[in-house]
């Protein structure tokens, strides 16, 4: 007997007709009684007898059934397994990310990944690029949320997005009275900036160009987080990765777009050797719709 013959047996032994089990199967009795007749003729043996219409199990099918039933339950198993890690109802997800893009996209899309898989177990780690991009390799972490790119030929880039820069200030300054900030009204300001050994800080570096010189940047911070931080306390103002400040998580902060051409992009990567798992993708489709929800762009 095979499985489909297995699984139609055991239905009209429990459901006690082919009309029955017809239903339990969602199938025609036609097709019950088909099945029953193939395993009949595979198994060698009589195992229903028609009594005023009824179908009777034969001695025969009792103990046939026996041993159905013991197989069908490790069957039973393998199914809800399966479903389990289609549709997960406890999974593991460890998420690693730089420090810009915790406080609104990866904060935001993991609620919502909680409320798509409820007994979710999550480790969150915000970590420098380059120790990110370790735990990848060192599979401490499952997915990566970087700004910048990466270069390593074990790490996958899995999704990725584009933006620009913003000009951040504490409400009430000077500068907030203009609807865009442009390089040259910096000149004068202290400036918020980066290290110019990073790759945002080069960024900076091309996008404030000729006006660099005459601005005050005499402090520096790795975050663009940290730099919104101090530009809410009115040290200065701050020019940061349009993610960075995305749903307006940062209040007593007055935010315009910045003028220049530099774009940043975001990735979501991974290491390539080790297979997302459903509650990765979960996690990554639904990144991609609060990103297009508070960016807009890809």
């Amino acid at each position: 007997m095979n499985l489909r013959q297995m699984e139609v047996f055991r239905a009209v032994m429990v459901s006690g007709g082919v009309n029955t089990a017809a239903a339990l199967l969602h199938v025609s009795p036609p097709a019950i009684s088909k099945v029953l007749a193939q395993a009949a003729k595979s198994t060698g043996l009589v195992l229903f007898e028609r009594v005023r219409g009824r179908l009777i199990p034969t001695p025969e099918a009792q103990q046939l059934y026996e041993e159905v039933e013991r197989l069908w339950r490790g069957v039973e198993t393998v199914r809800d397994f399966s479903r389990d890690l289609a549709q997960p109802r406890q999974a593991t997800l460890r998420l690693a990310c730089t420090a810009s893009l915790a406080p609104y996209l990866a904060s935001r899309a993991l609620a919502q990944t909680y409320e798509k898989v409820p007994r979710l177990q999550c480790r969150v780690r915000v970590l420098g690029p380059d120790v990110l991009n370790d735990h990848l390799l060192q599979r401490e972490s499952h997915i990566g949320i970087a700004l910048g790119p990466h270069d390593h030929p074990n790490l996958e880039k899995v999704k990725s997005y584009r933006c620009g820069l913003a000009c951040v200030m504490r409400t009430g300054h000077k500068l907030a009275a203009k609807k865009r900030i442009a390089p040259k009204d910096l000149v004068g300001e202290r400036v918020i900036s980066s290290p110019e050994n990073t790759p945002f800080g080069q960024t900076l570096k091309r996008a404030f160009g000729e006006y660099a010189a005459d601005m005050h940047r005499d402090l520096d911070c790795t975050s663009s987080t940290t730099a919104c931080w101090f530009a809410q306390a009115g040290v200065g103002v701050a020019v940061v990765d349009q993610a960075s400040i995305a749903g307006g998580v940062l209040a007593g902060l007055e935010v315009r777009p910045f003028q220049s051409g530099e774009q940043l992009e975001v990735r979501i990567i991974r290491n390539r050797y080790r297979p997302m798992s459903v509650p990765e993708r979960t996690f990554v489709e639904v990144f991609d719709e609060v990103w297009r929800s508070a960016l807009g762009k890809v």
